[in-house]
């Protein structure tokens, strides 16, 4: 017959499994997030380059290209600040369900260990009375 803790360790291997995923799902969506930051980081240098770049000597063609390239640049950081909103959120996500699997992977080796341990006192206190049964009796004095 297989003991509580026995029953119950399917499931805690279960957790685990879970936790480690959630931590690994964890560790991807903090470097999406860094890698968004980074090019957004890259956006914004190469904004203020031609920001402040004057474009001397251009002819109008070029400073209307200049400026609409320029406009295209603040649409992408635009959008990249919102990736990394996105990405800030999903990083978030991952946090909570580590959270919780981690809790639950927890509990579960708490209510194990707390089973091994009450089978543990159970066998000694059945082991006691076997040596006191087995020991030597004393007649009864009187």
């Amino acid at each position: 017959m297989m003991s509580r803790a026995e029953r119950l360790q399917p499931a805690a291997d279960q957790a685990r499994q879970r936790s480690e995923d959630a931590v690994a799902e964890l560790a991807e969506r903090q470097q999406a997030l860094v890698r968004a930051e980074r090019q957004l980081a890259e956006l914004k240098g190469y904004r203020q380059e031609y920001a402040l770049d004057a474009g001397g000597g251009l002819s109008v063609s070029a400073l209307l290209n200049r400026q609409q390239f320029v406009e295209r640049i603040d649409r992408a950081i635009a959008q990249q600040q919102r990736e990394i909103e996105r990405q800030q959120r999903l990083l978030e996500q991952a946090r909570l369900k580590w959270r919780t699997a981690h809790a639950r992977e927890t509990a579960l080796d708490g209510v194990i260990e707390r089973y091994r341990d009450e089978e543990r006192r159970h066998e000694e206190r059945r082991e006691q009375r076997e040596i006191d049964d087995r020991g030597p009796r004393r007649p009864p004095t009187g």
